[in-house]
């Protein structure tokens, strides 16, 4: 029988802290404006991957072998920090070709590889570590059944895929997309910047 409070109760925190922006929020908007829609959900496909499994080891106790081997966090928020400040200056370079006429506009990186940096941006993304490692885990019951566990991992999919669906399928209206076209090399860089900085501020999070 399916724990209806404790799946309540985690919905309640994983609504709360998927919807507050973050990197994986700037990288499906940036897809959404400057590529095609099916390649933007494909990025959400890989946020929502990678959403399941920290939901599955948040649920299966993750945060205790983070508690009783602290290196193990530090290693995996410097490495999630360090690649999001790759991302966000990569950002930042492109915009600099594009102004000086070096970068081709619309050239799209197929789906394959639009779900790889879904993948990536959510699995190096220190504040789903930390999320799922402390706060998620924490609403989660010590002991539950198999179902309940199969409803909490359905929840998660349901909330991340609607959410940033949402967000894919918004920005990637032609609207909004041309006036991105107008404006491309300034939101990379806006975009850029802000990734780096939630790089350096995870970074420096104690």
């Amino acid at each position: 029988m399916i724990d209806s409070s404790a799946v309540l109760a985690v919905f309640s925190v994983y609504i709360a802290g998927v919807v507050i922006p973050g990197p994986n929020f700037v990288a499906v908007a940036h897809k959404a404006v400057s590529s095609t829609r099916t390649e933007a959900l494909a990025v959400v496909a890989g946020i929502v991957l990678v959403s399941l499994f920290w939901a599955t080891c948040a649920i299966l106790g993750v945060g205790i072998v983070f508690a009783a081997f602290p290196w193990m966090a530090l290693v995996v928020k410097i490495a999630g920090a360090a690649y999001l400040m790759w991302f966000g200056f990569r950002l930042i370079m492109k915009a600099r070709a594009s102004e000086s006429g070096m970068a081709q506009a619309g050239v799209s990186g197929g789906l394959c590889k639009a779900f790889v940096q879904g993948f990536a941006t959510n699995i190096t993304n220190p504040k789903s570590v930390a999320f799922f490692a402390a706060i998620f885990a924490s609403a989660t019951p010590a002991h539950m059944s198999p179902v309940t566990f199969a409803a909490m991992l359905a929840m998660v999919a349901v909330v991340a895929t609607t959410w940033y669906g949402f967000v894919a399928l918004v920005l990637s209206h032609g609207g909004i997309a041309s006036a991105y076209r107008g404006y491309r090399a300034w939101i990379d860089r806006v975009c850029g910047g802000l990734i780096v900085a939630l790089g350096i501020r995870q970074l420096l999070t104690r």
